[in-house]
């Protein structure tokens, strides 16, 4: 039986998603993950505040395994606050530090960061898919992979986020 790995960019996730308009819902995501791909394991790499606990614990009771960075807070709170948690080296670590337990993995990001690892993995026919968020921004070196990636635009009506009145 083959053995899947998600790997999720979540910064990159998100705001492809957002960026469409719509909001992605997390558990919705993780079912579609399961039920299509067959994965085994769903690793999502998120910067950490405290005041996103609420979200960390409702993501972990998921099935999300979660693997945080700290963040970098730009500007005084009352000037423009930027917030930067880029964990594409956590991402690309962990790929490989799970390397052996998997069969076969998926990218989740549209980010071409990652192409030194999608290139790998393909060489070592371990990648599966390469998941990026919006078709309209994503980076042209993954274009190389095009036989393996697929884009969210047409998910909206399966994955978005509906608050329940």
């Amino acid at each position: 039986m083959k053995c899947i790995y998600a790997f999720i960019d979540s910064q990159n996730l998100n705001l492809g998603i957002i960026s469409q308009g719509w909001k992605l819902d997390f558990k919705k995501f993780y079912i579609y993950l399961r039920d299509k791909y067959n994965i085994d394991k769903a690793f999502i790499f998120i910067g950490f505040m405290k005041e996103n606990l609420d979200l960390y614990r409702s993501l972990q009771s998921t099935g999300y395994i979660l693997i945080f960075k700290p963040v970098i807070h730009y500007g005084s709170m009352d000037k423009f606050r930027f917030i930067k948690g880029n964990v594409d080296a956590e991402l690309v670590l962990q790929s490989m530090i799970e390397y052996d337990n998997y069969h076969q993995a998926i990218i989740i990001s549209g980010d071409g960061d990652f192409y030194c690892l999608i290139k790998y993995l393909l060489k070592q026919n371990k990648l599966f898919k390469i998941i990026a968020p919006d078709w309209n921004n994503y980076s042209s070196l993954l274009k190389k992979f095009m036989p393996q990636l697929i884009f969210m635009n047409m998910l909206k009506t399966k994955l978005e986020y509906k608050k329940s009145h």
